[in-house]
């Protein structure tokens, strides 16, 4: 019995790191634009705390005695508010968020040594002073620099700086990229026998596993899919009645189940949305009317008139004293006349 060799899974790390195992990892070096997405959002982190540390810096002031403040003594605080913002912020992120500055997190980037090990202090001050010199914000010909700095970005097979060649460090990702096949929606052969499960015993977990173990098949091994195909058949198997027909692939069993669990879930969402439009019709968005003109949308005189009331006649209230007198006829809306009172109710 000869085993058939796996096919190649897609290999998305190209760091060339190797774990303490001889395993080579599979993590993707950051290239110029997630990097520049991160330094645009620590950009903007560093303007805030320049405005925050500014009102410290003048409150400080303002409270040391006149004769104290100089221009010197401002320009000192002013300084290393500075340093603080430019140099401290990436350093002390490095050093205590495992090479994460808050750019880099939002966007899943870290900073690591060239050997795949965690950046030292050392290493991120060497690279923020680089930065700060050559890069960004470029205090030492700052349009040279910035046209050298992003030269050596797009020409160097690992996306590193000038900081990171000086430092030895690399910007990795930490999220892995997967590429998602989509699952059978329905599987012929079982079509019939899949219309009438009994699903109701069957969970959101299970049915979330099963819809992963799909669309990861294609890169597992044997016998490890199909043991994990067996073992998850066996636990759907208890929960759901009748029993399929045999002599298919546990694997199969799995998507025809998947597939018409999706396609109750549609039907019940249909009918859900037509008594909604059925009850609540403003609630769904309905076509555009155009405009109407305002010349054609203008009433005439006519219809801008109440309909005229049928005549008829109104009979005024017995009033004690008086015997009922009858209105005559008259065209429009009936009216009310006050009735004449006694003197003695006056």
């Amino acid at each position: 019995m000869s085993a058939q060799p796996r096919p190649p899974a897609p290999g998305w790390g190209d760091a060339g790191l190797v774990s303490g195992e001889a395993v080579a990892l599979d993590v993707r070096v950051a290239r110029i634009g997630s990097r520049a997405l991160a330094l645009l959002l620590d950009v903007l982190t560093q303007l805030l705390l320049a405005m925050a540390l500014a009102m410290l810096v003048g409150i400080v002031l303002a409270a040391l005695p006149m004769r104290v403040v100089d221009a010197a003594l401002s320009n000192a605080f002013g300084t290393v508010a500075l340093v603080a913002v430019l140099v401290g912020y990436p350093v002390l992120f490095e050093r205590f968020n495992h090479g994460r500055t808050p750019g880099k997190m939002a966007v899943g980037l870290r900073v690591v040594s060239a050997d795949g090990a965690p950046v030292g202090v050392r290493q991120s001050l060497t690279r923020a002073l680089v930065g700060v010199a050559v890069e960004w914000p470029g205090l030492v010909l700052p349009l040279l620099s910035w046209v050298a700095g992003v030269t050596v970005m797009l020409t160097d097979k690992h996306g590193r700086r000038l900081g990171d060649l000086v430092a030895g460090t690399m910007v990795v990702h930490t999220r892995s990229a997967t590429i998602w096949r989509p699952v059978p929606t329905s599987v012929p052969a079982l079509v019939g026998w899949a219309y009438t499960l009994d699903l109701s015993r069957l969970d959101d977990g299970l049915a979330l596993a099963a819809r992963q173990y799909l669309a990861r098949v294609h890169q597992l091994a044997e016998p490890a899919r199909d043991r994990l195909a067996r073992g998850l058949w066996a636990e759907m198997a208890a929960v759901i009645t009748p029993p399929p027909p045999p002599g298919l692939p546990a694997t199969v069993y799995l998507a025809a189940v998947l597939g018409e669990r999706h396609r109750r879930a549609r039907l019940r969402l249909a009918r859900g949305r037509a008594v909604t439009a059925a009850l609540w019709p403003e609630l769904l968005p309905g076509p555009a009317t155009p405009p109407a003109d305002p010349a054609s949308a203008a009433p005439s005189p006519a219809a801008a008139l109440p309909p005229a009331a049928e005549p008829s006649s109104f009979v005024r209230p017995a009033v004690p004293g008086e015997s009922p007198t009858a209105v005559p006829a008259q065209a429009g809306p009936p009216t009310l006349r006050p009735a004449t009172l006694p003197d003695n109710r006056r």
